[in-house]
């Protein structure tokens, strides 16, 4: 069983290998300034691993305005609560006099 699956392991490693054929880098210059590289098989980017990366991209910046606005809700929530207290302080203070 351990000699099945140890020749398994290294015939799949030693097929990846070989799938992955001349690996070319091409790089981009935005307008902004900054640059991406990106590095593809001789063959290109398949279907599935296009969807893969966009998938991964878009999960990131979903993450990232995810995280903007909890921040942004935060902060307004407290500035809510601060005039409130003070509200609250005046309304009180005007009673007693």
């Amino acid at each position: 069983m351990k000699t099945l699956l140890a020749l398994t392991a290294a015939l799949a490693f030693s097929t990846a290998a070989f799938a992955q054929g001349e690996v070319k880098s091409e790089t981009d210059v935005r307008s902004n300034g900054t640059v991406k590289t990106e590095t593809t098989t001789r063959t290109g980017r398949t279907k599935a691993g296009t969807v893969v990366q966009r998938t991964g991209q878009g999960a990131k910046y979903a993450g990232k305005k995810t995280g903007h606005v909890v921040k942004r809700a935060g902060q307004k929530t407290g500035h809510v609560a601060k005039k409130a207290g003070r509200a609250v302080k005046n309304t009180a203070t005007d009673v007693v006099d």
